[in-house]
């Protein structure tokens, strides 16, 4: 997956789900949605388009003007593939429980039960869960990490099941398109990029380096529904670079 798209993909995730939460929590807030939306409609649309110039601006720096670069680009370029898509709907699962349904339905039945085995089986849910008890907070925070890890392992294995194709089309995209970095040093940073995710959100360092005031703000809210599911993108992403070097992909 190349630099420029990898860049575009995140950032947009990033802007439209962090408007979606601070849309919520302005919801909450007593505000109409006509008072609210405006503001950070007009947020995530300038935050947005510059993330996106960034990050177009780094392709085109690798690629030769002219007409042929611009006759490459076709409706299909902006559609989301499959990883994507299942990405996006598990995302929107993600917000939806923690904004609208776990504040509620905090424990108990199978809730609860999955609180359980996701608490066993990451140290980083252990992290979350001992540092929301020192801040004396719950609203369903450590049900919701618990969902997101369980479905951020489902997107996984989806993504897994299907990465010798996917280092196919990249092995044939890098040979259309060059990568400005080399695809040795993009799968490198890739690596180390998702080395230290596993160490902020799997091993749960950013939940003890956060203050309490920012586990209830925004950052705390993206960490938390978010965080599980970048990491298995990129997980995946890194892998499929990896094994895209070989001339058997």
């Amino acid at each position: 997956m190349g630099v420029a798209r990898l860049l575009a993909k995140a950032w947009f995730v990033f802007c439209l789900f962090a408007g979606a939460y601070e849309l919520q929590r302005a919801l909450s807030a007593g505000d109409s949605v006509g008072q609210a939306a405006g503001p950070i409609a007009v947020c995530v649309l300038l935050f947005g388009a510059m993330g996106l110039l960034f990050a177009a601006g780094f392709g085109v720096s690798a690629s030769p003007l002219g007409p042929s670069m611009f006759g490459q680009l076709k409706p299909a370029n902006f559609l989301p593939g499959f990883n994507e898509i299942v990405f996006l709907a598990f995302a929107a699962a993600t917000f939806f429980a923690q904004t609208a349904y776990l504040p509620t339905h905090v424990s108990g039945g199978v809730l609860g039960t999955l609180q359980d085995v996701v608490y066993f089986f990451v140290p980083g849910q252990r992290a979350l869960d001992d540092r929301l008890s020192v801040c004396m907070l719950d609203g369903g925070r450590t049900v919701a990490s618990a969902l997101s890890w369980i479905l951020a392992t489902i997107f996984l294995g989806s993504a897994l099941s299907r990465v010798r194709l996917a280092a196919a089309i990249a092995r044939l995209e890098r040979a259309a398109h060059p990568e400005p970095l080399g695809p040795n040093i993009l799968t490198f940073l890739l690596g180390l990029i998702a080395v230290a995710l596993i160490q902020l959100f799997y091993i749960g360092w950013v939940f003890s380096l956060l203050p309490c005031d920012m586990l209830i703000d925004l950052t705390g809210e993206l960490a938390i529904g978010l965080g599980p599911l970048a990491l298995a993108y990129l997980i995946a992403a890194a892998i499929t670079d990896l094994l895209s070097l070989g001339p058997q992909a």
